[in-house]
């Protein structure tokens, strides 16, 4: 592993530490506390955005996981959310659960749920077991909708109760920033160390090749199924926080739409990449919130008709084109380019 030039691995602990320079450890806690007082100098509408992303790195996580390390594709993952976000409605609302009791069950659940569409890659994958996946996106949105609507509200907005910690309730995007952004650090901190495991590894060999992996002694299925069950994992709890943070539920928040943006994040921040699904999907909402900025101005210069479809249609049209440019002139996504502004680092002044 390359190192900054006079930099050196002595033990096997700093071998294998995730912060391993002094350079990094300053960045780290500096990073940590410009995020701790970041609420003090940011907008409402900034906090808003920047929760909104960091629930979204969270569902990332779980489906780079999947994806990237294990190579097995799911169009599910916004049905799963829904799932962890459900459950976590109903528990609260119909069973007087406290938020903090409901948030581990809606993960278990939803994690389960995932268990249950992950069989099908026993027998299938790539193609097939997307469109497997692809069920669990009309299947359990159908099932909220119709099946016990007393207690899912069918199509209805359900508002949940406000939690509180320690007596402060969890009532403005100020507070939630705190809770969301202390999640987000686990995640990223078990997602990274994951990576690097006996299991992430074995993820590893059955994305390179399934078939050699079995030989090598591997149980393939088991690792399939371990899987899904830790990006269904990652999928409710975001699911849980994305809850929170709109302050009420609805079936219309995790729709296809949804997961195919999230399979768009991981594509270009590179799959595989802790940092890149970060970088993936602070790309892809920044440039959501960008269409929909330009979006009026540029439809206001055309007939209401064509205004009004460009209008609707630019936001898929802006995310399909971004999807094609990096699969053609970036494959392994922003995750390649920090890579090399990394290695220009470490190896400067001798960069030649």
């Amino acid at each position: 592993m390359w190192r900054p030039c006079g930099t050196f691995d002595d033990t096997y602990e700093k071998d294998i530490s995730i912060v391993r320079t002094p350079a990094q450890w300053v960045l780290t806690l500096a990073s940590l506390i410009a995020a701790a007082l970041l609420p003090i100098f940011s907008s409402g509408y900034l906090l808003t955005t920047i929760n909104l992303i960091a629930i979204s790195i969270i569902s990332a996580q779980g489906l780079n996981i999947l994806t990237g390390l294990t190579g097995q594709i799911s169009l599910g993952q916004g049905a799963f959310m829904g799932v962890g976000a459900y459950t976590l409605m109903m528990l609260m609302n119909h069973l007087d659960f406290s938020f903090w009791l409901a948030v581990p069950c809606a993960m278990l659940s939803a994690a389960l749920v995932g268990l249950i569409f992950g069989l099908p890659s026993l027998r299938i994958k790539g193609f097939y077991l997307a469109m497997a996946t692809l069920a669990a996106q009309f299947i359990i949105p159908w099932v909220i909708v119709n099946v016990r609507p007393d207690l899912t509200g069918g199509t209805s907005t359900i508002n949940i109760q406000t939690p509180s910690f320690f007596g402060i309730t969890l009532s403005s995007q100020h507070r939630i920033y705190y809770l969301v952004m202390a999640f987000l650090v686990i995640i990223l901190y078990l997602t990274r160390n994951l990576a690097r495991s006996k299991i992430g590894r074995a993820f590893v060999a059955i994305r390179d090749n399934d078939l050699a992996a079995e030989i090598m002694g591997l149980d393939v299925f088991r690792y399939k199924l371990l899987s899904f069950f830790i990006c269904s994992l990652y999928a409710g709890l975001a699911g849980c926080l994305l809850t929170l943070w709109i302050g009420a539920i609805n079936v219309d928040f995790f729709t296809l739409h949804e997961s195919i943006w999230f399979l768009g994040m991981i594509i270009v921040g590179g799959l595989g990449s802790v940092p890149g699904a970060c970088f993936g999907v602070i790309f892809i909402r920044v440039l959501e919130l960008f269409v929909q900025f330009i979006g009026p101005p540029i439809a206001s210069f055309f007939p209401d008709a064509i205004g009004a479809a460009i209008k609707s249609g630019i936001s898929p049209f802006a995310f399909g084109l971004v999807i094609l440019l990096f699969l053609i002139y970036e494959p392994r996504g922003l995750a390649h380019r920090w890579e090399i502004v990394k290695h220009f680092y470490r190896i400067w002044p001798f960069s030649y």
